[in-house]
């Protein structure tokens, strides 16, 4: 019987988790473009899809024999919807560079309440997603709320959809030619490449990993170059 019990708790408490997921999925698809322009405007005057998404987040412990994609894809919502939050509370703005509390920037704020804890952005981004699951497509799914970052997605990750998701996601941002300009003999490429550049040369070059996803194909000693980054918000 108390076996029977136990059982009952943890497929609900699956389904909760899965419910939550729909939450923000839908709050995604409602405020965020194809482009992955943010209606930060219509948010802030409906918040309740998203307070209800971060209540879930701060009474969820991630659970330590989660499967890696299931913890991944928890860690980049949390990541993305504590950023929205952030643009929210800072709201009308014009940059997240502009954000400013107590000496700290945007990323470095304990803002992010998950499993009772207070997280910053950057220890989520570089402690938990960049160093557990050493998966350098992150940075595409991750919202930089800046015109220059990769397209945010307009829907939630789950343990089922996130590495298709991620792998559709980098190759779009790759040959997006308003973020970044492959050709044979050089390769122009977002400030992305460089800032976290030993995420994608651990395992071969850059240029490797961007023929991976890019339809034109650069040659090995390609000419690389960064181009300058846009922080303007990622607004509608």
């Amino acid at each position: 019987m108390r076996k029977t019990i136990i059982i009952i708790c943890l497929l609900f408490i699956s389904i909760q988790t899965q419910a939550q997921t729909d939450v923000f999925n839908a709050l995604l698809k409602t405020y965020v473009d194809n482009k992955g322009n943010v209606d930060y405007k219509g948010l802030r005057k409906n918040r309740a899809l998203l307070d209800i998404y971060l209540k879930h987040l701060n009474n969820t412990i991630p659970g330590k024999k989660w499967s890696s994609n299931k913890a991944k894809a928890f860690w980049m919502n949390a990541y993305n919807a504590y950023t929205i939050k952030l643009i929210l509370d800072s709201y009308p703005l014009k940059k997240i560079t502009a954000i400013k509390r107590q000496g700290k920037n945007a990323w470095k704020l304990p803002i992010a309440k998950v499993g009772k804890k207070e997280y910053t952005l950057d220890y989520i981004e570089h402690k938990i997603l960049r160093r557990w699951h050493d998966d350098a497509r992150v940075h595409v799914g991750l919202n930089a709320a800046s015109k220059s970052g990769p397209c945010f997605p307009p829907y939630a990750f789950t343990e089922k959809n996130i590495d298709e998701k991620l792998q559709i996601l980098m190759k779009k941002f790759i040959n997006d030619s308003t973020k970044n300009k492959i050709s044979i003999d050089k390769v122009e490429v977002s400030k992305i490449f460089e800032w976290y550049q030993d995420d994608f040369t651990s395992k071969n070059s850059l240029v490797d990993y961007i023929n991976r996803f890019s339809k034109i194909k650069a040659n090995d000693n390609a000419e690389v170059v960064y181009l300058n980054y846009n922080w303007d918000l990622n607004e509608k």
